[in-house]
């Protein structure tokens, strides 16, 4: 199961994180980061380094998958 919404992606609807959606557009990630894929990679390795209250889990990304996860991320406009 999913905790966000992903465009054209059976299954991932759960209410949990917001919709992903757009993401590509956003200015600000996690509410505290400017949109840059470097930024992204980071939130995504370590939510909880960017901001520490936040229900984000680490998903004990790697450079590489937390880096192609961010490539996929910035298509969705």
């Amino acid at each position: 199961m999913t905790c966000h919404q992903i465009p054209g992606i059976v299954g991932a609807n759960a209410p949990v994180g917001p919709p992903l959606r757009g993401v590509a557009q956003r200015k600000i990630l996690a509410g505290v980061l400017p949109n840059t894929s470097a930024n992204l990679v980071r939130w995504l390795r370590a939510p909880h380094g960017v901001s520490p209250a936040t229900a984000m889990p680490d998903l004990g990304l790697t450079p590489q998958h937390a880096a192609d996860i961010a490539a996929y991320l910035s298509t969705l406009d």
